[in-house]
């Protein structure tokens, strides 16, 4: 069990009118005032998937933070944010299809599963937060999904590659989550969880959920409907320039919602400004060293997850 799990701590959201730099060091943790929960409400992964996903991450460490390509950033400042999208999964668990995305798309990213479809981590192809890129002028990042149908469960948060993606955001290292079928929490936690806001109860057709990652409180939090809801939790992926942190989706059973990296307009009105906009977190090296003009690594030269050799498959067993 992680033990991280005592180590979360919760901060009360507010709007930026603008960014402002932390005058000390981020927050550090404290023990979660909320409920932590041993089992989860409606969804149990088995022993077997939670050893073979410990022993995934004994095996892959967590990626070291990478240049984006000169190709890339390029295409970052012709298309921005709409270069973000979901990859397309690997795993034999995903039964369904993701729609659309990119540069040449629609604004959002449409995944439909069935009710076969086995719990599985969804990825994005860029990071959200990229650690070796500055954040000078910017709030945080942010980005949103839609529902349509959950008649299965959906998870939203973040993770670094690789992840194992039979597990959901949240329940593995380096990696965060809002659980919709029970509305609970996760940060490198395997067990149930913890409560989170009151103002979750449910989720309907139509609702619009948000997360978030803020640079002032390196805290992650969530919107509902376009209203800002608390930190879930403070002082995550720090020191940041340690990690390269992606959107991560989990979902199993019979789903069916959009991804918005900013492509359209975002619920959460304060999202839509530039200081929270995806596409503004790259181009400038942190430390001031180097722009979207500089000579970045080539296409080659940073081959990125998605194109890397396919990892071992673990003996596992859906749920």
């Amino acid at each position: 069990m992680s033990w991280l799990k005592f180590l979360s701590s919760k901060h009360e959201g507010k709007k930026q009118a603008s960014y402002e730099a932390p005058s000390g060091p981020p927050p550090g943790w404290t023990p979660a005032p909320e409920q932590s929960h041993t089992y989860g409400l409606r969804n149990e992964a088995t022993d077997d998937e939670y050893e073979s996903a410990e022993a995934f991450c004994r095996q892959y460490p967590v990626e070291t933070p990478k240049l984006l390509s000169s190709e890339t950033v390029e295409r970052i400042d012709v298309a921005g944010c709409r270069l973000w999208t979901l990859e397309q999964p690997r795993s034999a668990r995903f039964m369904g299809r993701v729609i659309g995305g990119g540069e040449k798309g629609s604004g959002t990213t449409k995944v439909v599963t069935s009710e076969k479809c086995g719990d599985v981590c969804l990825m994005s192809n860029l990071p959200l937060l990229a650690g070796l890129y500055d954040t000078q002028g910017k709030s945080g990042v942010y980005y949103e999904i839609c529902i349509h149908r959950m008649d299965g469960i959906i998870a939203i948060g973040t993770a670094s590659k690789p992840y194992p993606d039979w597990r959901f955001p949240g329940w593995n290292r380096t990696s965060v989550g809002l659980h919709l079928d029970d509305m609970r929490k996760f940060f490198e936690d395997p067990t149930g969880g913890c409560d989170y806001s009151p103002l979750l109860q449910r989720i309907s057709p139509g609702d619009i959920i948000g997360c978030g990652y803020d640079f002032t409180s390196s805290g992650i939090f969530y919107t509902y409907n376009g209203h800002r809801l608390p930190d879930a939790f403070g002082g995550v992926y720090v020191p940041r320039t340690q990690f390269d942190v992606y959107a991560a989706i989990g979902v199993e059973g019979a789903c069916d919602f959009e991804v918005n990296f900013g492509g359209d307009l975002f619920r959460w009105k304060e999202g839509n400004e530039w200081a929270w906009r995806v596409e503004g977190h790259v181009g400038k090296l942190s430390g001031g060293s180097a722009s979207y003009n500089d000579e970045l690594p080539s296409y080659e030269d940073t081959i990125t997850w998605q194109f890397a050799p396919p990892l071992p498959v673990f003996d596992r067993q859906p749920h």
